[in-house]
């Protein structure tokens, strides 16, 4: 009954109109830096950190939870509409949704996005509140071995969703690994694969990736004098639509299911509460299992709209999911609940079982503006979306040199690195000429990004168990992960490619 009184008073609080003013500013703040590529949420909570001293604790923690939400959503903007993430979460977004943008389907795309979001956001911030307690204690239970058997689950996964070439799929996965393995050592403060440059010791900055994988490479490919994606001075006409064209629909509701909708969320959530998972993996993850089930996995990769529908309705659900370790051990579930653990120590808050079981009442305001902010993400849509769509009735060469800018001035804020802006250029570069041979460039970015931790737990397990690699096949967690990564070999590529007896001979 306690807990019910201390969620009631935690919506009262957003409600109340200071709250609620600086709930809407994060908000949309959130959704401002997250997609301009180089800048994400986790920025915009660090740079306004400074601003939590002048106000208290209940408004600082609602103005932060909805940062948190809007930046989770922001990336899929330009990431359908340019094909340019502003987030490493929304990577399978524009995997599908930039397709349906250039067929014409931009609108549908974006859309689907919000609403995706909106409902794993409400959803995932009813599961926190509900289910904070009991997920913290059951997330103990996976250890270091099945942490580096879920990361594998997941590289597997993005590997065989691109089965049709599946040898270039392990390549471009594997060049990642070896780009993350540069600097310093993850389990020992010794310097690899500087190949004799200083600057390489702080290794790739993740932010200099992203923006080279999909900002440089992509305007590389754009700017093709016989480029099949642009042959004129613009991009595409943007389609003459009505701002009521971008409200969800029963039909949207129907096309996806509540059902798929509850599962991508509750796939976000789980993984969040995995410390160090993040929106990536819940993206990535809750996009394998939509195409393991889906009635027609041919349309992914083409434009499926229940692959945008499964990757933002994961990532938003993980807001309410990496918040669980965060505030009951003090361990953040990512990069952003990180900087939120700063917001509450800066505040006076110390995160542990005592403050969900004593002090619950001072976290809930920060659940219940997760669920609010993610009522505004349909609403944010309906009011701005048909400016999203200008973005690609720009002129080129007007579009082309403000991306290019941004995104260099994003690459040199992240880490205030000219060599870091040099490396988004190299890392560009690379990237196009691996999509020019057709190599996926997902794969390539998820093995960087997932690459130190999958080491760093590989190596902590092994020095658990004096190196001996049999403890990956004793831990039950482990096993769990591995028995997931057989269950889709079967039935993602064994199952697919078994002839029916039905073909003709």
């Amino acid at each position: 009954m306690s807990q019910l009184i201390s969620v009631i008073h935690g919506f009262e609080a957003v409600l109340v109109p200071t709250n609620f003013m600086f709930m809407i500013m994060g908000f949309l703040t959130g959704v401002i830096f997250a997609a301009i590529p180089g800048l994400t949420g986790t920025l915009a909570i660090a740079l306004l950190l400074p601003i939590t001293y002048s106000l208290d604790v209940e408004t600082s923690l609602i103005m932060v939870a909805a940062i948190f939400m809007g930046g989770q959503y922001g990336g899929s903007i330009t990431a359908i509409t340019v094909n340019i993430p502003g987030a490493p979460c929304a990577v399978m977004t524009a995997y599908e949704g930039n397709k349906l943008m250039r067929q014409g389907k931009g609108v549908l795309a974006l859309r689907h996005a919000a609403l995706a979001s909106a409902i794993g956001g409400v959803i995932g911030a009813i599961m926190l509140m509900a289910l904070a307690p009991v997920v913290a204690r059951a997330s103990l239970y996976v250890q270091t071995p099945g942490k580096f058997s879920l990361i594998l689950f997941a590289l597997f996964i993005i590997i065989v969703s691109h089965k049709e070439a599946l040898v270039k799929g392990i390549v471009a996965t594997v060049l990642g690994l070896m780009v993350a393995s540069i600097g310093i050592d993850v389990a020992s403060p010794i310097a690899r694969q500087t190949f004799g440059y200083p600057n390489l010791i702080e290794g790739v900055n993740l932010m200099a990736m992203l923006i080279g994988a999909f900002a440089i490479s992509e305007l590389l490919l754009r700017s093709e004098p016989n480029s099949e994606i642009v042959a004129d001075t613009i991009l595409s006409p943007a389609p003459k639509v009505k701002r009521i064209d971008f409200l969800p629909r029963f039909e949207d509701l129907k096309t996806i299911g509540m059902f798929n909708y509850a599962k991508f969320a509750t796939i976000g959530y789980f993984v969040g509460v995995l410390p160090g998972a993040g929106g990536s993996s819940a993206a990535f993850v809750s996009y394998a299992e939509a195409k393991r089930a889906s009635a027609n996995p041919e349309e992914y990769g083409n434009g499926a709209i229940e692959g945008v529908a499964a990757a933002e309705g994961a990532n938003n659900a993980m807001c309410g999911g990496s918040l669980v370790p965060m505030l009951t051990f003090g361990i953040p579930g990512d990069t952003t609940s990180a900087v939120i653990l700063g917001v509450l120590i800066i505040n006076g808050l110390a995160p542990g079982p005592q403050l969900m079981s004593t002090q619950f009442d001072l976290v809930t305001p920060m659940m219940a503006a997760l669920f609010f902010s993610a009522l505004l993400i349909p609403i944010t849509l309906f009011l701005i979306g048909p400016h999203y769509l200008k973005l690609v009735s720009i002129s080129k060469s007007i579009l082309f040199s403000g991306i290019a800018a941004v995104s260099m001035i994003g690459a040199y804020v992240s880490t205030y690195s000219p060599f870091q802006m040099g490396t988004a250029l190299v890392v560009g570069v690379a990237a196009y000429l691996l999509q020019k041979k057709e190599y996926p460039i997902v794969s390539f970015l998820l093995g960087f990004i997932l690459g130190p931790d999958l080491e760093i737990y590989m190596r902590r397990s092994l020095t658990l168990s004096d190196g001996d690699p049999k403890i990956f096949v004793t831990s039950p967690d482990s096993i769990f992960f591995l028995a997931l990564i057989g269950f889709f070999f079967y039935f993602m590529v064994l199952k697919k490619n078994k002839p029916t007896s039905q073909e003709p001979v």
